[in-house]
């Protein structure tokens, strides 16, 4: 009996924690989608700018060239220099409930405030001693104080002598109020902390290969429900991802350690064993998954191939060139998900091999041929070992293959096309993602607001109606919806409705719509009177 009436309230609690930790991770992408551009200026401008590239190439030795090229490099650098206030900003955004901008200026204040209390109290007491960057650590905790402050403020009512203060005004003042303690007890607590994470990231690498294996493994298991996002960003950006000496200054995190030498026109040798958070990705993505869809092309039935060709060819090259991966991996995840977790240790093992040969290049939103060409054959095979990444892509393209064909051959599995009773379903797959990898209109749809608004309508009535959508929010190519109630869901629709794929989550669902997934999540709001 105790077991049974438990039970609601245990899934009550673990749906609540999965929507929360949802929004948190699409807090985080909102700022790093700005990565990819800030990348490109850092990389083409660092990389042309570098005196070596300079002496390689002396058509580069002009004045207004490297003017330009210097622009573009300081223009990448202040990005990555700030991501810690961005995050903090894009957390108020994607968690504040109403009056997002307030959220977000109420996140500015909060940093700037507890960073000047931190380095303020550290030049009175202790002015000779280790800078204290708090990071995304700190960065997160002023901004959950900010968003909670906002959330919970942001309609005040103030005595009337103190009435221009209340609302959305008292918000900022708080959230500064409270940043003055938080930065004093950073002051205090901190160093240690930044003393046990230093720690903790050497063991990781005194793990060594192992290490970096079950690094990889997790990261790609965790994207099946989109929480990924939860686990790379302490790499990336703290010391568990390594602390370097870079031009003087001392940098934590993988990415930001790979930027700074990126941007230290000094540095000569191979970048930071830190890559490893990202060299093993390329193996993965430009060559591994497009394998899987060759195999998964095979296992469709000669008479019916030509029908998904395009299907097949468009998401590889997706994949290859960009890095975005989940329109391969949605064709298989649903149906056998236990190829996904073998497609996961794949992955773990591509990190490990990477580490091994010591592939050293970095990256700022995937692993496709854009990033492998900025940060990679840009920099030198001297710097980065980017050749080593050809003969290791050619073995995992075979091995994804070969793997991908006997599972589904030996399980039977339903990948697009190829059994009889899921030709319908592969069809309506091909309306989300079509030839060459270009998105597709659904049906209905094309580019006047007005289909849009019709489509988004028909998705709030397969959803199961405004009343039954506590939340809703998108990736990249996800539809992120909290449903009050998920049995009210009509997926079938949604997948006549353009979704790729549509999978339960804990307290939602995901639809993937792909790049049409933004912009339905900004009509359904609007639509439904909320703000995006």
């Amino acid at each position: 009996m105790m077991t049974t009436s438990s039970s609601p309230r245990w899934k009550d609690r673990a749906g609540s924690t999965f929507k929360q930790a949802q929004k948190i991770g699409k807090a985080f992408m909102l700022p790093i989608a700005i990565l990819p551009a800030a990348g490109l200026l850092l990389g083409i401008g660092g990389a042309l700018s570098n005196p070596t590239t300079i002496a390689a190439y002396p058509v580069l030795d002009n004045v207004v060239l490297q003017t330009v090229f210097t622009v573009m490099a300081d223009a990448g650098s202040v990005v990555f220099n700030n991501l810690a206030l961005l995050l903090s900003i894009g957390l108020c955004i994607g968690l504040a409930r109403r009056d997002k901008g307030t959220a977000a200026l109420a996140g500015i204040v909060g940093y700037l405030v507890m960073t000047g209390t931190t380095a303020s109290l550290l030049r009175i007491f202790d002015p000779k001693g280790e800078p204290i960057d708090t990071g995304i650590i700190g960065a997160l905790t002023i901004g959950a104080i900010a968003v909670w402050l906002h959330n919970r403020y942001h309609n005040i009512a103030l005595p009337q002598v103190l009435g221009f203060f209340g609302g959305s005004r008292f918000v900022p003042i708080a959230v500064s109020l409270a940043a003055i303690p938080l930065g004093a007890l950073f002051f205090f607590v901190w160093p240690p902390i930044q003393h046990a994470m230093v720690s903790a990231g050497e063991s990781i690498a005194q793990m060594g290969l192992a290490g970096t294996f079950l690094y990889g493994f997790l990261l790609r298991l965790s994207g099946a429900v989109g929480l990924h996002h939860m686990i790379y960003p302490m790499f990336w950006y703290t010391p568990l991802g390594g602390t370097e000496v870079v031009a003087g200054h001392t940098v934590s995190g993988a990415q930001k350690i790979f930027f700074a030498q990126l941007a230290d026109a000094s540095h000569t040798g191979l970048y930071t064993a830190g890559t490893k958070y990202f060299a093993g990705r390329f193996a993965t993505m430009m060559f591994g998954l497009p394998g899987a869809c060759l195999a998964m092309y095979h296992a469709v039935p000669k008479g019916r191939r030509a029908k998904y060709a395009g299907l097949f060819l468009g998401v590889a090259l997706t994949s290859f060139i960009t890095g975005i991966t989940e329109p391969i991996e949605y064709m298989f995840l649903f149906v056998a998900p236990v190829l996904y977790v073998i497609h996961a240790a794949l992955d773990g093992l591509s990190f490990m091999v990477a580490d091994f040969l010591q592939i050293r290049i970095g990256n700022t939103f995937s692993g496709g041929a854009i990033d492998y060409t900025l940060f990679g054959i840009l920099q030198g095979q001297s710097a980065t070992h980017f050749l080593y990444v050809i003969p290791v892509g050619i073995a995992w393209f075979a091995l994804y293959y070969f793997v991908f064909a006997a599972y589904i051959r030996l399980r039977n599995v339903a990948t697009p096309g190829r059994l009889d009773e899921v030709e319908q379903a592969g069809e309506q797959e091909t309306s989300g993602i079509g030839e060459g990898g270009r998105d597709t209109q659904a049906p209905g749809e094309d580019a006047g607001g007005d289909d849009l608004e019709r489509t988004s309508r028909e998705i709030i009535d397969a959803l199961g109606g405004p009343d039954n959508l506590e939340d809703v929010d998108a990736c990249i190519t996800r539809l992120r919806v909290a449903v009050a109630d998920a049995n009210k869901v009509d997926k079938e629709r949604l997948k006549k409705l353009g979704a790729v794929g549509v999978f339960d989550v804990a307290g939602g669902v995901q639809a993937v719509y792909g790049a049409r997934a933004v912009l339905y999540k900004s009509r359904i709001n609007e639509l439904l009177g909320r703000d995006d």
